[in-house]
């Protein structure tokens, strides 16, 4: 099963339970772009944290918990660059997702 769908009901769905339809208007596309981007990063934040959970910490420098810390950080980090950088496409699906619901909400 793709993602990226699943990522666009996920959205859907959350933008359109309980909350106020004036609420979640965007002004332009521009902030629904930068909206799609920050959904990205935390997606992405997400995977990579995922991916780096079983890679052990030991070490002679490494462990304890400001590893875990610098950890989340850094994955944070990376998300942010890769999303920066033109990600794996959930922003580019999550705006136009963002500027459908938008008009559906000016239409009714």
């Amino acid at each position: 099963m793709s993602l990226l769908p699943l990522a666009a009901d996920t959205l859907s769905n959350a933008l359109s339970a309980g909350v106020n339809p004036a609420d979640r208007k965007v002004k332009n596309a521009d902030e629904a772009r930068e909206a799609a981007k920050q959904f990205e990063a935390f997606f992405m934040t997400q995977m990579l944290e995922q991916m780096f959970k079983d890679i052990p910490v030991d070490g002679p420098f490494g462990g304890g918990y400001g590893e875990g810390v610098f950890r989340s950080f850094l994955l944070k980090e990376y998300a942010q660059v890769l999303t920066d950088a033109g990600g794996i496409g959930i922003a580019d699906m999550v705006t136009r997702e963002l500027l459908n619901l938008q008009e559906k909400i000016d239409g009714s």
